[in-house]
């Protein structure tokens, strides 16, 4: 075991060999290396001097965040870096939600092997100005479960960030999990000496959401890390009208499908309502949602994404909602929150550009 590592047999929330407090706070109560490290020499953890030398390189550093999953925090990763790729800047998108990595797949991915050279490991690449480094492309089998205790999933990411050599970018996108855990933890210490631009909050309109979110903002703050922005996603359904599918009810509570006939009566009758988009309210709004949210917490209220089936569609299909004109509804609000967040923060990369 080298310096500073933690050990794979260590407690939860193990503060490290070479902290102060090893071997003598309360989460080290019961851990069989309790008294190695104890009486273990102290001193700065030499790992962070290689993180410091492979993030020299990087412009800008983004982390990605929510307060519960299942609220498009990776989707919103990865139409993030689609987008700034697409802008010619060098882009990297590390995922560090170890136990369920979907960035591969919504980057197209799925399959992909890392290679090592001699300068660490390679980023697997979308484009040539878009790489991605996730434990999705280390498994054996897609479909395996990783049962990891905490310790071991912060040594991956520190491994992420000495040893994956990513090169010049521009903007490194970290999709992180949900929540406020140890992997929040390790990546704002691995990076805070380095430099954080700060962190995208992902959320959906109603309570129940708000409240971790809420969290999360707060866990932001705590650790000195600027809250770049809120981004209320799923934002109430909306496509086009001629995209829903229209069923009659039976009396027995039976679906029968009427759509050809509703179409081709709205073609007949009606053809100017082909070109209307439908919205639906599906998450309960009626407290503010994610706009009052950020009013009452003192962050910027960066936008509301639609919860659009085609930009469902093209996360399934590993494919930017800004390559063509299916994604009519979600594209659009997406693209007006990304050019809000260049014109806040980074100004300067919009006069490259």
């Amino acid at each position: 075991m080298e310096k500073g590592e933690i050990p794979e047999n260590a407690n939860d929330h193990c503060p490290g060999p070479s902290s102060e407090a090893a071997g003598k706070s309360d989460d080290c109560q019961g851990c069989p290396n309790q008294e190695a490290c104890a009486t273990a020499p102290k001193g700065p953890d030499p790992d962070l001097v290689a993180i410091a030398e492979r993030m020299a390189t990087v412009k800008h550093k983004i982390l990605v965040l929510s307060g519960k999953g299942g609220v498009g925090k990776s989707t919103f990763s990865a139409q993030l870096s689609f987008a700034l790729a697409a802008k010619d800047f060098q882009v990297g998108l590390l995922d560090i939600d170890i136990c369920g990595p979907s960035i591969p797949k919504m980057l197209g991915l799925e399959g992909q092997d890392i290679h090592q050279s001699n300068l660490g490991w390679s980023p697997v690449y979308v484009e040539s100005n878009l790489g991605v480094m996730s434990i999705g492309f280390m498994l054996p089998d897609p479909d395996e479960a990783v049962i990891w205790r905490g310790p071991r999933k912060n040594g991956l990411i520190k491994q992420f960030l000495k040893d994956v050599y990513w090169g010049e970018l521009d903007f490194l996108v970290v999709d992180a999990p949900p929540g406020t855990s140890d992997e929040h933890i390790s990546i704002v210490q691995f990076l805070q000496a380095t430099g954080i631009d700060g962190a995208i909050i992902v959320t959906t309109p109603q309570q129940v959401s708000l409240i971790d979110v809420r969290k999360e903002v707060n866990f932001c703050k705590k650790v000195g890390v600027p809250v770049l922005g809120v981004v209320e996603n799923m934002s109430g359904l909306c496509q086009s009208l001629t995209d829903f599918r229209f069923l009659r009810m039976t009396e027995t509570g039976e679906h029968t499908d009427v759509t050809e006939k509703v179409i081709a009566y709205m073609r007949e009758k009606a053809p100017e309502m082909q070109d209307l988009i439908a919205a639906s309210e599906v998450f309960d709004s009626s407290g503010g949602g994610a706009e009052k949210m950020c009013s009452e917490m003192g962050v910027p209220f960066l936008g509301k994404v639609p919860l659009d089936p085609q930009l469902c569609k093209a996360a399934e299909e590993g494919k930017s909602c800004f390559a063509d004109q299916k994604c009519g509804v979600s594209a659009p609000a997406l693209k007006i929150i990304i050019e809000k967040l260049m014109t806040n923060y980074w100004p300067n990369e919009m006069s490259v550009e």
